[in-house]
């Protein structure tokens, strides 16, 4: 297959219509782009969501979630759009030019309003990612996090989003094609990874390379992956920290800000048509290539091989070759990986999955080194120290008055009393009166709250120290969004105090219960307002006629069941 050598067509003007563009611009109307709109406009532009011209039309937008196909029968498989909340929507209409700036107010691009529109965002969700499920990451962003207004049109690009970190490896499409042009390689595959590089991934690479006889791009992801996935400084770390197990005149890095939705079989031929607008001939699909784990029912959502028969059925169109992903495994007697499906018969298979490698960097076990590359596995060690060095939070939730505060503080002491750590108490009064003295107790200024809440506490948790947060947070998607924002740093542990709302009633001293029932407060939490009940909190207490000691105590002990403090 031969490579096109031609550039691929970008949204850029020229730089000169841009400064006088950015000038014009400033007396738009702004939109203030989110972190993953920002990636999407950035491939938009530079060419890597080639042929978009921009953020989906409406009638593009159905016929992508309905048939894979813009309207004109162009594939493309996963929406791109832009979501925005209603009080933005209600200040533009189609036909208006909007100014797209990043979080800094740069403005990046200028974009022209052809359609408004509300989506439904469940058939969205069970169209694309396969099921309406809040278990998927894009799914719950699609109803807790995105806009309920989308926008479409094209966009006109200014100036790139600016990168601080790895410039040298972050090559555009067309950069990529120049150098494959320079260094005369015609046959090149594309590595597709948002992990770490391990011994079978190498192994993975080689032999994929020397089947399609093509030279090596490893392309990894750096925009947004699967929450709790290793952040992506670390992982360019371990890229380049075994870059020199590569042959250099036959092995390329480049980094791709992409933000993957988790989609499956439609992803992974996303990421063909992506890789394809890179220059690349042959793109490996993996085993659930894509996937973001078990549903709410704890099954897989896509079949293991959904992502490799699309791919497959798709890659004459596209014009690039699919190489399948094997599954490498170390043979013991032979000192080397083999296929899965070519083990010698009675040959001891040696495997370490990606569970026990987070429990062996969790509690400081050895890395033996036919699994990884000692810099790698320096590299996550830094970033990945023993739990009971790392920060976590500790999150009570619960009716007012179900006791939380009390058992928070005495766990504080507790924590204190041993020591190792600074132990921060985010309690919901004192929240309240120093952090969130504005709000009001609407169901939007409660999310907002305990977002602030959640935003704090994981601050504290990546600087390693431990955060106790006990307010009411009633609604499970608000306490959800919490854990995503933790857990990219350290622990989270969701502590349901199930006192019962008789018995909170019983223990007001405050009277708030009964002013509640007299309709004197609205929105009262159990009363008037509704509580969603945890369904798997890591902890769940029982505390009536029980000693608040006794339930720190109880916290105590989960929390060496999981390693994160010793006794």
């Amino acid at each position: 297959m031969a490579l096109p050598l031609a550039p691929i067509p970008e949204l850029y003007v020229s730089y000169d219509s841009a400064q006088k563009l950015k000038v014009e611009a400033g007396n738009l109307v702004s939109h203030d782009l989110t972190p993953r709109q920002i990636c999407d406009l950035e491939l938009l532009m530079n060419g890597g969501f080639h042929p978009l011209k921009g953020f989906l039309t409406e009638a593009d937008y159905d016929s992508v979630v309905t048939t894979m196909r813009t309207a004109d029968g162009t594939l493309w498989p996963m929406p791109v759009t832009l979501d925005v909340t209603e009080e933005f929507a209600a200040k533009v209409e189609p036909g208006q030019d909007i100014a797209l700036r990043d979080q800094e107010g740069v403005i990046l691009a200028t974009m022209t309003i052809t359609d408004k529109w509300l989506p439904n965002k469940a058939r969205e969700a069970a169209m694309v990612f396969g099921a309406d499920d809040i278990a998927h990451p894009a799914v719950n962003y699609l109803h807790h996090k995105a806009g309920k207004v989308y926008l479409g049109g094209p966009v006109t690009g200014i100036q790139q989003p600016v990168h601080y970190d790895f410039k040298g490896r972050r090559d555009t499409p067309n950069e990529l094609r120049a150098y494959f042009r320079k260094m005369g390689w015609n046959r090149i595959v594309a590595f597709q990874t948002r992990n770490p590089l391990h011994r079978a991934h190498q192994e993975l690479t080689f032999r994929a390379a020397r089947e399609a006889q093509a030279n090596l791009l490893i392309h990894p992801v750096v925009g947004m992956t699967k929450p709790g996935d290793v952040d992506h400084f670390t992982r360019v770390r371990c890229y380049e920290a075994v870059l020199d197990k590569y042959p250099s005149s036959t092995t390329h890095l480049s980094l791709l800000n992409l933000a993957m939705r988790m989609g499956g079989p439609r992803e992974a031929l996303w990421h063909a048509i992506i890789r394809k607008n890179h220059g690349l001939t042959h793109f490996i699909v993996g085993r659930d290539h894509a996937g973001p784990g078990k549903n709410s029912a704890g099954q897989d959502f896509y079949d293991p091989y959904a992502a490799q028969e699309m791919v497959r059925a798709h890659e004459a169109e596209i014009g690039i070759e699919m190489v399948d992903f094997k599954q490498m495994v170390y043979v013991q007697e032979k000192a080397q990986y083999f296929p899965i499906d070519e083990v010698p018969a009675g040959a001891t298979v040696l495997d370490i999955s990606g569970t026990e490698l987070r429990r062996r960097l969790r509690e400081g076990i050895d890395i033996p080194d036919w699994f990884s590359f000692p810099e790698v596995v320096t590299q996550l060690r830094r970033t990945s120290p023993e739990r009971s060095k790392q920060g976590f939070t500790v999150f009570f939730t619960g009716f007012s008055g179900s006791g939380k505060s009390t058992i928070a503080n005495a766990l504080m002491v507790k924590l204190m009393e041993m020591g190792g750590r600074p132990v921060t108490l985010l309690d919901g009064d004192l929240v309240r009166k120093n952090l969130s003295s504005e709000l009001g107790f609407s169901k939007e200024h409660r999310d907002l709250n305990i977002r602030r809440i959640g935003y704090v506490a994981s601050e504290i948790t990546k600087n390693g120290g431990i955060a106790i947060c006990a307010p009411i947070a009633p609604y499970a998607a608000t306490r959800r969004a919490v854990r995503e924002d933790v857990e990219q740093f350290g622990a989270f542990i969701e502590v349901h105090v199930a006192t019962s709302i008789e018995e909170c009633e019983r223990r007001d001293r405050k009277g708030l219960y009964k002013l509640a029932r007299e309709g004197k407060i609205k929105e009262f939490t159990g009363i008037s307002d509704p509580y969603d009940v945890p369904e798997s909190p890591e902890l769940r207490l029982d505390t009536e006629q029980v000693l608040v000691d006794h339930c720190a105590h109880q916290v105590i002990l989960k929390l060496e069941s999981m390693g994160l403090i010793k006794a």
